[in-house]
Parts: C-alpha cells; structure tokens; sequence
C-alpha cells in the first residue's frame, strides 16, 4: 500500500492535536479505543454528507489510528488525487470494483498491519440498500469489521467493537444493523435504518468471497 500522512511521524502528531482541538471547538466527543489487532475493514456510518470526510479523519487522528480509505474515482483528479491519497485514499472505479475487492484482500495477506475503511452505504444519496463488499473483503481476508459511527444529534462519534464475519451474510447484516440504529446523520432523512435493505445474495452458504461484488 502507498505511504500515508498516518505514516508521517511528525505531521501524524501534529494532526492528532489539530483534530482534537477543532472536535472540542466544533462541541464534538470522540469514543474508542484503538483495538490491539492490526488487521481489520473499519466501517463508518452513516454517511449522508460531505461533512463526514473531513470529520472521520480528525477522528481517526485523535484516536490514533493510521488508515486508508475507499473513495469514488472522482476525487481523485490528476493534481489532487496525489493529496488524495497522501491522505490515506484508495480510488474506487465502479466498472472494476469486484477487482477492488479482490486486491484489497490480497493487501490484507501481504501486509503486517492494515486498516481500510469502507463505508457500508456507498452513497451521500438517499440510501436504500447496504453494499457487502465490505463483508466480502474482512470475510475473504479473514479479518474482523471495526464498527466506526458518527451522530450529528448527540455530537459523538467513534468507534465501538469488532465484529467477526461468520460467512452467514444475512445473519451478520442484521446483527451489524441492528448495532447502527439509532444513529443520526446530518441529514437523517437520507438514513433510514429500519428501511436499508442489504445489497448482495439472501443466503447463509455463499462463498468466502465473490469478485463481482459492488464495494
């Protein structure tokens, strides 16, 4: 994987204290602890504004946790997709995301320590379905999902536990759901947690791994 700000010694720790002193000014709390394990798919929900970028990394900063991060290909132009993704991201190209996310698990195999984050909606829009590329890449590279959250009502955000993919999608949907109810976005109307439907197949036997799922 390329080298990250998170990587930079010095910049990380000056970002750190940057983070936690706009967060406090913005009236924001952060919860968490980094988890002992090295390898994991963090997840951050909702995400229903371009105010959620700029907010998950302060917090991850202030929780000192060095990550990478799946964005659309559109934010990453020719000049400042290198700012991009010195800042941790990873291009997604919807025509060649089942690539996405086979090379993605094969960077878990290859690296000692790796955190990607991958936001379960895929969207700023209005969202209906959860994608499961997520699930597919911590399930296939054999590494737990960290389930990262952001509520604008309370102003906290954070993240909580690590969930350990059973390969029984529909069961561990529902149980990674069930978790994010309740949480408000900045535009809440876009996040309707009774309503999201999974996106991916409706079955408990489906392989480790499927190449063409959306991330």
């Amino acid at each position: 994987m390329h080298a990250t700000i998170f990587e930079t010694p010095v910049l990380n720790t000056l970002m750190r204290w940057l983070s936690v002193l706009i967060l406090r000014l913005l009236g924001w709390r952060v919860h968490g602890t980094a988890p002992e394990t090295e390898k994991y798919v963090l997840i951050a929900a909702p995400h229903t504004s371009n105010w959620d970028f700029p907010l998950t990394l302060m917090m991850c900063f202030a929780l000192r946790l060095r990550v990478y991060w799946m964005g659309k290909s559109s934010l990453f132009p020719p000049v400042a997709g290198r700012v991009m993704r010195w800042l941790g991201g990873i291009p997604v190209y919807r025509e060649k995301s089942g690539n996405l996310v086979q090379s993605t698990i094969e960077a878990f195999h290859r690296c000692q320590r790796l955190t990607v984050i991958v936001p379960p909606e895929g969207t700023r829009g209005k969202v209906s379905h959860w994608k499961t590329g997520f699930y597919y890449i911590a399930h296939g590279a054999g590494v737990p999902i960290l389930l990262g959250y952001m509520d604008y009502e309370k102003k906290v955000g954070g993240i909580a536990h690590l969930f350990y993919p059973t390969g029984e999608i529909e069961k561990d949907m529902l149980e990674i759901k069930q978790f994010y109810r309740g949480f408000s976005g900045k535009n809440p109307q876009q996040f309707d947690d009774e309503s999201v439907q999974v996106k991916g197949p409706a079955l408990s036997g489906a392989p480790a791994s499927r190449p063409d799922e959306d991330v």
